[in-house]
């Protein structure tokens, strides 16, 4: 279990359900009841209808990596010793967009609209869904 104290996720009302999701190894993403769309970050307000009513819904993990960048240079001291490291966006199944790590992967393999599919990372307050490259079939 890693222990990143610093970079623990400040949970609100609207994301309360993520993250507890997350903790049961399950991607919850909100869905607007009223018009369908999924979102992230979680609101209190659909942007596309202005309704309140919102689910959650499970999503598979599966995506693909939109974008990326290679850390070389740790972004907080803590991080010394994994550089390099890799932050990348992630498009999911489903039409939402993740800022996350990918992980377990050499800098050189990665390149956008590589298929990726989610892991989770277990840290001692928290658990985090992460991303590593899928094997081409």
């Amino acid at each position: 279990m890693e222990k990143l104290d610093f970079f623990a996720p400040r949970v609100s009302a609207d994301t309360k359900e993520f993250w507890e999701g997350c903790k049961e190894h399950k991607l919850k993403i909100q869905r607007c009841k009223q018009c369908g769309k999924l979102r992230w970050p979680a609101a209190y307000l659909c942007p596309d209808c202005l309704s309140e009513e919102t689910e959650y819904t499970e999503l598979s993990g599966e995506g693909t990596l939109y974008s990326y960048v290679v850390f070389h240079k740790p972004f907080h001291p803590s991080l010394q010793e994994k550089v390099p490291y890799v932050v990348g966006e992630v498009d999911l199944e489903g039409g939402v967009r993740l800022i996350t790590n990918i992980v377990n992967c050499k800098p050189e393999d990665l390149a956008c609209d590589k298929k990726v599919r989610m892991k989770w990372m277990d840290c001692e307050e928290y658990t985090k869904p992460v991303f590593e490259l899928r094997e081409e079939i």
